[in-house]
């Protein structure tokens, strides 16, 4: 008996999706690779807004008002186009999700949802912006929990983070699934390895947010001294004065801070480093994600330092090569790793490469594949 190829999927991309984050545009990507027929019907209301929890009033209060503004025509655009086999929303969707269930509902049209992560674990638990006995706090559950019930399927970036909405929202285990964030494999291209480097260099870049611990990269500097090592530090963010009070008091010369690069020199500086860290915050959130700037580390190739927990140990172990797992808001450890990866150096041109495998453009494609093809036929 023949089996004829599955037809390829008809996939709508709707909503405010912020195109800012790199998990968006892989995801995009991603389902464009799967040879689905994909449309979009977008509202750029976050673009240029890369952290939004450092917004000042004023223009977080304009980003609010667009955000409503844009749902009209959003929707109008969507029962007018022709329908589609499956819609997908992206990171930040729980508005969208919303605002578009009755007119998916009529229509018969299942929803994907892209939760990626918690917001309201975000908020409440990993940035500490609000109290969990807040309002505000219980709003961002209960959003969550309906946002969740009112999709066919609801994707994380880690199986650690499928379960925290498994506990959290009472969902069953069909309704989740896992993608990795992954890497612009274009933007973050495998760079040759460096020879052992008489003054290396370690580079951190990202948001200033409690998840990447800056703290305890700039007191890991502090305790190297005036060893022959540079630190990088590229970024800014909601912890900026706490990195400012520290770097004022007592810190090495050997620190860069560097508030941001562009794209481009961000890849550079990344190949001039020999060694790049993760993040090492101490909240149950840092634990379970691999974040953006892990997979770009691996993609580019070069030696790592992030905190270990059960998101990274889904897609490294404890021994794997060229990268290095410590506990959480442990200066000391953090530097002991970095020399003893520096120790190591050089390193072979295929670092990494059994990982990049992992998370490949194909490999993400056929997660999404298998995830869209599920919620056409439940």
């Amino acid at each position: 008996m023949f089996r004829t190829a599955p037809q390829n999927l008809n996939v709508l991309i709707w909503g405010t999706y912020d195109l800012g984050k790199p998990r968006t545009r892989l995801v995009i990507q991603s389902i464009r690779e799967t040879g689905a027929q994909v449309s979009e019907i977008h509202s750029a209301v976050w673009e240029g807004a890369e952290d939004k929890s450092v917004l000042r009033k004023g223009a977080a209060l304009r980003r609010v008002v667009r955000w409503l503004l844009a749902y009209p025509g959003l929707l109008w655009r969507f029962c007018r186009a022709p329908r589609p086999d499956v819609v997908v929303i992206g990171y930040l969707g729980h508005l969208d999700v919303l605002s578009l269930l009755p007119f998916a509902a009529i229509r018969r049209i299942p929803i994907v949802w892209d939760a990626f992560l918690s917001l309201h674990d975000t908020v409440v638990r990993d940035r500490k912006m609000i109290s969990r006995r807040n309002p505000a706090a219980l709003f961002l559950w209960a959003l969550e929990w309906l946002a969740c019930r009112a999709v066919n399927r609801v994707v994380l970036d880690t199986e650690a983070h499928a379960e925290l909405f498994r506990c959290s929202y009472g969902l069953e285990p069909r309704k989740l699934a896992s993608v990795f964030v992954g890497a612009e494999a274009e933007a973050f291209p495998t760079v040759s390895p460096k020879l052992h480097a008489k003054h290396p260099t370690v580079l951190f870049y990202g948001q200033f947010i409690p998840l990447h611990g800056i703290e305890t990269i700039v007191e890991a500097a502090r305790m190297a001294g005036d060893q022959e090592i540079s630190w990088v530090i590229i970024g800014r963010g909601q912890q900026t004065q706490a990195v400012q009070d520290m770097t004022v008091s007592g810190v090495p010369a050997s620190i860069e801070w560097v508030e941001w690069v562009p794209y481009p020199e961000l890849v550079q500086r990344i190949g001039q480093a020999d060694v790049c860290l993760g993040v090492f915050g101490e909240s149950e959130k840092a634990g379970r994600v691999i974040p953006n700037k892990v997979f770009q580390i691996l993609s580019a190739g070069k030696p790592l330092v992030t905190r270990t927990g059960p998101g990274i140990l889904e897609l490294v172990s404890e021994d794997t090569p060229g990268v290095e797992l410590v506990p959480p808001g442990d200066p000391a450890a953090l530097l002991a790793a970095v020399k003893r990866l520096l120790s190591s150096a050089p390193y072979p041109p295929e670092l990494h490469a059994d990982l990049r495998k992992r998370f490949s453009i194909d490999i993400l494609a056929a997660g999404w594949d298998a995830i869209l093809r599920k919620a056409t036929s439940s």
